[in-house]
């Protein structure tokens, strides 16, 4: 009888550096999900702090295994472009619910039967009503939001660069968790927009603001 084991688990981990994101688009840095899921966790931190500090009660383990789990399933499918992935809702839906059942016959097949019912909660769709997956969805957005001013900042003329940084402002400044729009919005995009960009980032950051006042 073979048992099953953890190393299959372990080892695709590694396919996660190399699955890039933006694919088929010129850029001046290559971000892959293993890396884009480490950033996303280091956001979450912050923000939950920020959150915490201001009266919120945060559950860290959720919060944690949301953030460094919620790109996993893109080792069976890869990363999809966001313009493509919300096309439609129906075929956002469609997606979610291939990711869902790629990822529970993975967990069925290579994780250790001890471990399945907790790989199974794990790994299921982490943006949701509670703090804890509205952290992550801002979270997601801002390491969207930051791969894209990088390019526009070195000069990258690709108009899906000034969609994303828009379409991403945009999200994060509608996220319900006021305090961390807040500070968002105050501090970080108040340096952001200081800073020496080869394309006008004031202008681009102004027309979303413009729209959200």
């Amino acid at each position: 009888m073979i048992t099953i084991g953890i190393h299959k688990f372990f080892t695709s981990l590694n396919d996660l550096e190399r699955i890039f994101r933006a694919p088929g688009r010129f850029k001046f840095e290559e971000h892959n999900v293993a890396a884009h899921s480490w950033k996303v966790s280091q956001y979450a931190m912050f923000f939950g702090t920020i959150e915490e500090m201001n009266g919120a009660t945060i559950n860290w383990k959720s919060l944690y295994e949301k953030t460094i789990n919620h790109d996993f399933a893109e080792v069976f499918i890869g990363d999809i472009k966001t313009p493509v992935k919300h096309a439609s809702v129906e075929l956002k839906q469609m997606i979610a619910h291939v990711e869902e059942k790629m990822m529970e016959k993975f967990i069925m097949e290579e994780i250790p039967t001890d471990f399945q019912e907790i790989f199974l909660e794990r790994m299921k769709e982490g943006k949701d009503s509670t703090i804890e997956g509205r952290l992550l969805e801002f979270s997601d957005k801002l390491d969207q939001f930051y791969e894209s001013f990088a390019e526009l900042k070195r000069g990258n003329t690709d108009k899906e660069f000034v969609i994303m940084y828009q379409q991403a402002l945009t999200k994060l400044l509608a996220m319900p968790l006021p305090v961390s729009v807040q500070y968002f919005r105050t501090e970080i995009l108040n340096d952001v927009m200081q800073e020496d960009t080869q394309i006008n980032i004031v202008d681009l950051t102004n027309e979303v603001l413009n729209k959200t006042t």
